[in-house]
């Protein structure tokens, strides 16, 4: 497969799977009766963080897969990509922070092992899941503040 064919996969499943779990699990009702914290960002924000997110999760799938499929980089990869897609069911159609929260931390783990892993196989992968680790940190302290809150 050319490489740009594997760039343009990587992005369009990462990118629709990512909006297939946030269609399927609503915040709904019940995550508009619960306390949030100060810091919580507005609704809207979360969809164009998240696309551009998964645009550079792709990217960085793509990156390494071209170079070492079989790594534990790539196995990674896939095991934070599932990761990610479970949260929504356990924080919203499980309506549980708690779960949510074993999820979103279990993922940060996962995001930053990827960072570590992809450096030896491609820098500029590691570099593209930074922003990630980021913002999933971020939503991990915003998951404790509502499992505290409520």
């Amino acid at each position: 497969m050319k490489p740009i064919l594997t760039y343009i996969a990587f992005i369009v499943i990462v990118v629709g799977l990512g909006m297939f779990s946030g269609l399927i699990n609503p915040p709904g009702d019940w995550y508009a009766t619960l306390e949030k914290p100060f810091f919580n960002p507005p609704a809207w924000l979360f969809g164009p963080v998240w696309t551009a997110l998964y645009v550079m999760i792709g990217i960085a799938g793509a990156r390494i897969w071209l170079k070492a499929p079989a790594s534990a980089a790539m196995q990674v990869w896939f095991g934070q990509l599932v990761l990610n897609l479970l949260w929504s069911p356990a924080f919203f159609r499980l309506q549980s922070p708690a779960l949510g929260l074993v999820v979103v931390l279990s993922m940060l783990v996962a995001v930053i092992a990827f960072i570590v892993l992809a450096r030896r196989i491609d820098r500029a992968a590691s570099y593209l899941f930074l922003p990630y680790a980021a913002w999933v940190g971020f939503a991990a302290l915003l998951n404790l503040s509502i499992l505290i809150l409520n």
